[in-house]
């Protein structure tokens, strides 16, 4: 009754574990490591995910925004950041709105800014987590109010990210593991960015073509 009672309030694994522990009973849901044995074919598939994205960035992280992997195409989003935020354990979130971070590079930061927080918010009320709050009020001090005007149809917010190479317009896609039944399986989502023009595309397989030079003369 308990479980059924949790699929039906689509909480968390790791939340309906507290709810059988809080009623007595002992927690079903493994939690492995990522870096294990139980999980390497699940590590081996995301890191085969990730090289097949590219040229085009792509990052696995956790509910909380930690990255536990990305291609070499991430790199470009890195362009200019802090290099203390890329300290391990890096946050995506952090990452992206800090102003030592991506943001200062974001063309329409207020929009895409909120778009994340939204997000965000989002996800934690569907499973709160005081770390989570802690990480909203913080995110909030950087991002301005946005102000959409009439045409603004709330479909997508895509990224405008200025580089070295020219600007970039990404818009990026969702990926989570929907029939996870451990913890940490249900804890990753991929996160994967697309070119939304001919001319992002153009700037990221370059980038991708001067990297594998380099790796070639290496």
């Amino acid at each position: 009754m308990i479980i059924r009672l949790a699929e039906s309030l689509e909480l968390s694994l790791a939340d309906r574990n507290g709810l059988l522990m809080s009623a007595g009973f002992a927690p079903v849901f493994p939690e492995s490591d990522l870096d294990g044995a139980e999980l390497r074919p699940v590590r081996e598939a995301l890191d085969a995910i990730l090289a097949g994205h590219e040229p085009y960035p792509a990052v696995v992280v956790r509910s909380g925004g930690e990255i536990v992997a990305s291609n070499t195409a991430i790199d470009i989003l890195f362009e200019g950041v802090d290099p203390g935020l890329l300290e391990t354990p890096m946050n995506a979130y952090r990452l992206a709105l800090h102003p030592r971070g991506m943001a200062p590079r974001i063309r329409n930061f207020p929009d895409w800014g909120n778009h994340v927080i939204h997000g965000l918010r989002a996800a934690s009320r569907r499973s709160p987590n005081p770390a989570i709050d802690d990480l909203l009020a913080e995110l909030a001090e950087y991002v301005p109010a946005s102000n959409p005007g009439r045409d603004h149809l709330g479909f997508a917010v895509p990224l405008r990210l200025d580089s070295s190479d020219g600007e970039l317009t990404l818009i990026t896609t969702l990926t989570s593991f929907a029939t996870a039944t451990d913890v940490t399986l249900a804890n990753l989502q991929l996160e994967a960015f697309l070119p939304a023009n001919d001319a992002s595309a153009t700037i990221l397989r370059a980038r991708a073509a001067r990297r594998a030079s380099v790796d070639i003369d290496r």
